[in-house]
């Protein structure tokens, strides 16, 4: 995990990967999540590398980030990927297709 604090600007960019991630519909998804939480100003998903990548004006949404991933069966790399995970993801990645589409 990647954090890098901008004093001038207020902003920590944090990079976080994560497991299960596998189209645009995932990332229409994960973005969706994860701006809804307060503090969060940007997200940026990269999935070929599967990396999420936020951009906060406060430190303690980095935890209540990685909740809201792994709720939505994005969980960090290095954790279990359980088959409740796999099977959220599958959810989250139908959902954000339907949402881009329509």
């Amino acid at each position: 995990m990647e954090q890098r604090k901008f004093t001038n600007k207020k902003i920590i960019m944090t990079t976080i990967e994560i497991l299960n991630l596998k189209c645009g519909g995932c990332a229409n998804t994960i973005k969706k999540g994860l701006l809804s939480i307060q503090g969060i100003s940007e997200v940026t998903v990269d999935l070929e590398n599967s990396l999420i990548t936020i951009n906060s004006n406060e430190m303690p949404v980095l935890n209540e980030a990685k909740n809201k991933l792994a709720a939505m069966g994005y969980p960090e790399a290095g954790t279990s990927n359980n088959i409740m995970y796999k099977a959220k993801s599958m959810v989250s990645c139908a959902m954000g297709k339907m949402a881009k589409e329509g």
